[in-house]
């Protein structure tokens, strides 16, 4: 790997403290940038060899939300060699990222919530496990990460809180409802004590057969398995859920920071996207009932 990715490597994990996953990502980006330039030094780009890999992305389909985040990436690192010495100027400052149109995520509603929760069988152990991650995705506006990576030791059912270790091992604070509060305690309680539990695993709270905490991609599977037993047609994913606790509190008049806190934005700019489902909800409604719309 070229020594400056190295250095900006150990930089992201040791100075900025970010998580393996966005480390990862930053280096996939500058990665990408290295491999087009085909021998040029990375620290010796300009303007013009930004804007024709840029051009090169486009021309290989990668889409304009990419391209942006992508983008992102090298501004870091461009950053990062200012920082180190390495470079006196910046050869992304007048680049140009993409347009993004906004993307409205799929929403639940309430009924199709209530249709999904419904086919879950709850006359296996499994089952019990099921209902108690849909009540908590739903509940508590939960990243799947966060869920499969939800430990009893962050669990504070006496004051009615959670503990959830979001992006970048920040933590927060999350209220639990009642519902996903009495069906988590039914698992935990119940069907997860007959479990025989592998080392190292004892406190994770949702676990396999195998006494191992669940895959992201095993909450995949079993979501988009319980859709369409549901007879839900939407595209949906367990962030699905997150997008719908968003929604239904706001519409419901819920203080748009304190929906920021409980989904762990950092930016209320990315919390607003919910006001303009919001809005496009009232908007729909308008023109099926007004007379003159």
């Amino acid at each position: 790997m070229n020594p400056l990715i190295v250095r900006f490597k150990q930089y992201l994990m040791y100075e900025k403290g970010l998580s393996p996953k966005s480390v990862e990502a930053y280096l996939h980006d500058v990665t990408l940038l290295d491999s087009f330039l085909e021998g040029k030094k990375i620290e010796d780009v300009v303007l013009e060899d930004l804007q024709a890999f840029i051009q090169d992305l486009y021309e290989k389909g990668i889409t304009a939300r990419s391209q942006a985040r992508i983008i992102s990436g090298l501004r870091a690192f461009y950053k990062f060699l200012l920082y180190d010495g390495t470079l006196t100027e910046d050869p992304t400052t007048l680049l140009d990222s993409p347009k993004i149109g906004m993307h409205l995520p799929d929403v639940l509603s309430v009924e199709e919530i209530e249709a999904i929760i419904g086919v879950i069988d709850l006359s296996t152990p499994e089952g019990h496990r099921n209902r108690a991650m849909v009540e908590m995705l739903y509940g508590c506006g939960l990243r799947v990460s966060e869920l499969v990576t939800m430990r009893i030791s962050n669990l504070f059912f006496n004051e009615g809180f959670i503990k959830v270790v979001g992006k970048g091992n920040k933590e927060r604070l999350v209220p639990i409802g009642g519902m996903a509060q009495r069906m988590v305690e039914l698992y935990w309680h119940g069907a997860r004590e007959h479990i025989k539990i592998k080392k190292g695993e004892e406190d994770y709270l949702f676990l396999s057969r195998r006494g191992t905490h669940l895959t992201r991609e095993m909450v995949f599977m079993l979501v988009k398995k319980w859709a369409k037993m549901a007879g839900v047609e939407k595209t949906i994913s367990p962030h699905t859920f997150r997008h719908s606790f968003a929604t239904h509190l706001i519409n419901g008049g819920a203080d748009l920071r304190a929906v920021q806190q409980m989904l762990g934005h950092e930016s209320i700019t990315t919390t607003e996207i919910y006001t303009h489902l919001d809005r496009d909800y009232i908007r729909s409604n308008i023109a099926l009932h007004h007379p003159r719309y």
